[in-house]
C-alpha cells in the first residue's frame, strides 16, 4: 500500500502492504469503474425494488422521518439488494408507506425512539473500559459487546444495566480480544513519536488541500511526515478523541500539493473516491489498511458506542471487517468510490476476526468544513498519468510514543 501526494512536481509518499487476495478478487474488477446505473423497479407495483447501498441507505432517511414512533431502524439485505424496514406491530398504513417506497416492512416490538433511550440508559449505567453498544437493527435490539477485560463487577454491573432495560431490548455477547485504538506497526505518516496513515484526502474549508485521519493520531502529534523523524509535509488543524468522534484534519504545509481522491489498492490498482456517503447496515465495504491490506466485510450497527480505556467515543459504525494493529486511521470505502469512515480501533485480528469501528466520514467532513476530492463531484486528479497512483486512503498505527 501507498500513500501519494504531488508537491509541485509528483513525489510519493510510499509505504508497503499485502492486499488481501479474497478482498481483491471482489473488488479490483470494480475499480475505477463506471459510477453510472440505477436501481431497478420492481414490474410488480409495490413489490421491493431492487437497489444499491447508497440508495438504501438515502431511502432510510426519508423513511425514518415520515414513520414517526412506527419506525423500528431499517437494513440492507444484501443478497437481495432490498431494504427491509422494521415497523413498531402491525400498522398497516405504515407498513404500506413501506412497500410504496420499494421496501420490505417487518414487524418488530422496539421503536427506534425506545432503543435511543436504552442506550442513553447504558451510558448513564454501563459506561465501562471495554464495552461498546450499538443497534442492531436485524434482531431490533441493542447488541452490547464486552471485551476479555470485562469480569468480576465490572461483568456484574454490565449485566445488571442491560437486564434493566426490559425483556427483548439488548443482548451481551462476550468478545475474546480488546477494544483499543490500533496504533502500532504499520508504514504511513509519522509524528511525535507516533505513526499513522492519511485516511482520505480533502479540499479543507479555505481551499487548501489536506487529509482526514483518526483522531488519536492527531491529538498524538502537531505534525506529521512521510518518513520518521522527516521533513513535516501537514500540520493537524482540528482533532477529536475520545468524546463525539475519531478524527482529524491535518492540512498539508504545502498549498501547492495536489491530493488526488483516490485508494490506492497496491499492485497499481486504485479506486477513484468521489463522494462520503451514509453507512448502511447489511452494507458490503472494504477497509485498506498497511498491516492487514485490503478487507472486506459488512456494516452491522451504527451510532456506536465504544469504551477504549482512554475514554468513550460515540458516533461510530460497528462492522465485521477485521483489523489490526497498524490499520488504524484507515479508509473505509465502497466498491462505487464512496467514503465511508476512518478506521478506529476494536479487538481481534484477521485470523480469529472480531468487531472493528469505524468514525463516519461524513460526520468528520461536516465537523471540520473539509470535502472531498474537489467538493464531492471527483479528485483533483482528472483520473489520468500519476492520479492512478495517487492514495486518499490507507492504514494508521502508532508506534512507541504512544501508549493504546
Amino acid at each position: 500500500m501507498s500513500h501519494r501526494r504531488i508537491p509541485k512536481r509528483k513525489a510519493v509518499l510510499a509505504g508497503a502492504g499485502a492486499v488481501g487476495i479474497a478482498a481483491a478478487a471482489i473488488l479490483l474488477p470494480q475499480a475505477n469503474a463506471s459510477q453510472s446505473g440505477s436501481d431497478t423497479q420492481s414490474q410488480a407495483g409495490s413489490a421491493p425494488r431492487t437497489m444499491s447501498a447508497a440508495s438504501a441507505a438515502e431511502l432510510v432517511s426519508q423513511l425514518g422521518k415520515k414513520l414517526g414512533e412506527a419506525y423500528g431502524g431499517a437494513y440492507y439485505d444484501a443478497e437481495k439488494q432490498q431494504l427491509v424496514v422494521n415497523v413498531v406491530g402491525d400498522n398497516d398504513n405504515v407498513a404500506h408507506e413501506v412497500n410504496k417506497a420499494g421496501a420490505v416492512a417487518r414487524s418488530v416490538e422496539n421503536s427506534t425512539g425506545e432503543l435511543k433511550s436504552a442506550a442513553s440508559t447504558l451510558a448513564a449505567k454501563a459506561t465501562i473500559p471495554g464495552t461498546a453498544w450499538a443497534v442492531d437493527p436485524k434482531t431490533n435490539q441493542i447488541l452490547v459487546t464486552a471485551d476479555r477485560t470485562v469480569s468480576g463487577e465490572r461483568w456484574d454491573r454490565l449485566e445488571t444495566a442491560v437486564k434493566s432495560l426490559g425483556d427483548g431490548v439488548a443482548r451481551i455477547q462476550k468478545s475474546t480480544g480488546e477494544f483499543k485504538p490500533f496504533l502500532e506497526g504499520g508504514d504511513a505518516i509519522f509524528g511525535g513519536g507516533s505513526r499513522c496513515s492519511l485516511g482520505f484526502n480533502v479540499t479543507t474549508q479555505d481551499g487548501s488541500p489536506g487529509f482526514l485521519t483518526a483522531g488519536h493520531c492527531g491529538v498524538a502529534a502537531e505534525q506529521w511526515s512521510e518518513a520518521a523523524n522527516g521533513q513535516p509535509i501537514g500540520t493537524v488543524q482540528e482533532a477529536t478523541f475520545p468524546g463525539d468522534g475519531d478524527f482529524a484534519l491535518v492540512k498539508y504545509d504545502d498549498p501547492a500539493t495536489q491530493a488526488a481522491s483516490a485508494v490506492d489498492l497496491g499492485n497499481g490498482q486504485t479506486v477513484a473516491i468521489t463522494q462520503a456517503a451514509e453507512a448502511a447496515v447489511g452494507q458490503q465495504v472494504f477497509r485498506m489498511g498497511s498491516t492487514t491490506g485490503l478487507k472486506d466485510g459488512a456494516v452491522t450497527g451504527l451510532n456506536a458506542t465504544v469504551n477504549y480505556p482512554e475514554g468513550t467515543v460515540s458516533g461510530l459504525i460497528q462492522t465485521d471487517v477485521c483489523a489490526e494493529p497498524g490499520d488504524s486511521g484507515g479508509a473505509l470505502f465502497t466498491r462505487e468510490g464512496s467514503a465511508i469512515g476512518l478506521t478506529s480501533g476494536g479487538s481481534g485480528d484477521c485470523t480469529q476476526g472480531g468487531e472493528t469501528f469505524f468514525q463516519p466520514v461524513t460526520t468528520a467532513l461536516a465537523a471540520v468544513g473539509a470535502q472531498i476530492g474537489d467538493g464531492g463531484g471527483g479528485g483533483q486528479d482528472d483520473g489520468q498519468g500519476g492520479g492512478a497512483e495517487e492514495n486518499g486512503g490507507g492504514a494508521a498505527d502508532d508506534g512507541a510514543g504512544q501508549n493504546g
